[in-house]
């Protein structure tokens, strides 16, 4: 009896964690892979139902993408409770995306999905540091790795719904409409989670001393490069994660294959998520940054080389493992440099990410409007990946050259 006595605090204590970390990845699913990315598998239907033309869907990415920013940026002086944000950002988000369905005028398509980028960003930042936060108490952080798989359950979530609702013969209105029931059943299933009332901690899930103590500051003049570097990155993926499957549909006309290309980039996205936190701290972040960078370089431009069903699968996994594993090594890269004060440094860097993603549709619109295709807008994300990716290691050799 004494032994299962024991064993009970433990179990409280796991319960709460995987609770805690399942509810802020499905939070960011319906955020993230609803809220911003349900519009890639969409797109290819609202171009076919001449809802919009490239250049009118480009905007529109980009106003979301704007969105994000605006939202990200909000997040700094809002001071209501995570868990009211995290609710607001779901109501919301449910809300948006049925409206997109609902209503047929490009100017409210527009205030819509701004409105949703803003959305999802107060979910994906109060989900992160609420979750966070708990995981922390629970002496759990490696299950945050669960927490920021969310966008990859989402996009795969929705990639399946926009390509079952393409093979059912409906339209993009029918899309936007299940993706919204989506986001209804999801939003609802951990609407409870969320709750003003903090949790009593279980026995012995205190926070541990590693958590609690602050990491010295590094170098302050590395937080520039991080900056900017980190925005490389919002650019050099978003032109994909936008266009994907109408890229697919135009490299391979008639196949089945297309709309899956994006739930496999999602689906990508899991392992890459929980792998990446389960990484050693020792490892050097920049070093580990500049390998993910490559890593999606090279499955942009094997989508350009190699334009076939195997090729665009390799890509699109090559793409979706880094996709939010890169975000967890840039935020533990601040804290490395400022420590437990490193809030300001990554609400910056996100702007800044922000502002890459918002240019990423804009640039690519008017040079496939000019060349025809894709390639030359795809050439310069992979090249803007690898800049990043030769600018960490130079920033990482010069730290080496200091401390030597």
């Amino acid at each position: 009896m004494s032994s299962i006595a024991s064993e009970r605090p433990r179990f409280s204590v796991d319960r709460a964690a995987w609770r805690a970390a399942l509810a802020c990845m499905l939070a960011l699913a319906v955020a993230m892979g609803i809220g911003r990315f349900a519009f890639t598998p969409l797109l290819p239907m609202m171009l076919r139902d001449h809802w919009v033309t490239i250049k009118g869907g480009s905007w529109l990415a980009s106003l979301n993408y704007a969105g994000y920013f605006v939202g990200a940026l909000s997040c700094m002086i809002v001071r209501a409770s995570s868990p009211r944000m995290i609710r607001l950002g779901l109501a919301a988000t449910v809300v948006l995306t049925l409206g997109m369905g609902l209503l047929h005028d490009y100017t409210l398509w527009a205030v819509l999905r701004t409105a949703a980028g803003i959305a999802s960003a107060w979910v994906m930042v109060f989900s992160a540091s609420w979750g966070l936060q708990r995981l922390a108490e629970l002496q759990r952080p490696a299950l945050a790795g669960y927490i920021f798989a969310g966008p990859g359950v989402g996009i795969v979530v929705t990639g399946l719904a926009g390509s079952g609702t393409t093979a059912a013969g409906g339209g993009a209105q029918s899309g936007w409409l299940v993706c919204g029931v989506l986001a209804v059943l999801l939003s609802a299933l951990i609407w409870r989670v969320f709750s003003d009332e903090a949790p009593a901690l279980a026995s012995g899930s205190r926070p541990s001393a590693a958590a609690a103590t602050a990491q010295a500051p590094g170098e302050r003049g590395e937080e520039a490069w991080l900056v900017v570097l980190y925005g490389l990155a919002g650019f050099g993926y978003i032109i994909t994660a936008t266009f994907l499957p109408v890229i697919a549909r135009e490299a391979l006309p008639g196949s089945p294959w297309p709309d899956l290309f994006w739930p496999l980039l999602g689906l990508a996205v899991i392992p890459g998520s929980v792998l990446a936190a389960s990484v050693r701290t020792r490892l050097d972040n920049r070093l580990l940054l500049a390998g993910l960078y490559v890593m999606q370089a090279l499955g942009i431009i094997i989508g350009i080389v190699w334009p076939t069903v195997a090729g665009f699968a390799l890509g699109s996994v090559l793409v979706g493992v880094p996709f939010t594993a890169l975000v967890l090594f840039a935020m533990r890269e601040a804290r490395r440099i400022r420590g437990n004060s490193a809030s300001s440094l990554m609400g910056l860097m996100t702007a800044v990410y922000g502002i890459g993603q918002i240019a990423g549709p804009l640039v690519a619109a008017p040079l496939v409007a000019h060349t025809g295709s894709f390639i030359l807008a795809l050439l310069l994300a992979a090249a803007t990946l690898l800049i990043g990716a030769a600018g960490y290691v130079v920033v990482w050799r010069r730290a080496m050259q200091r401390a030597a």
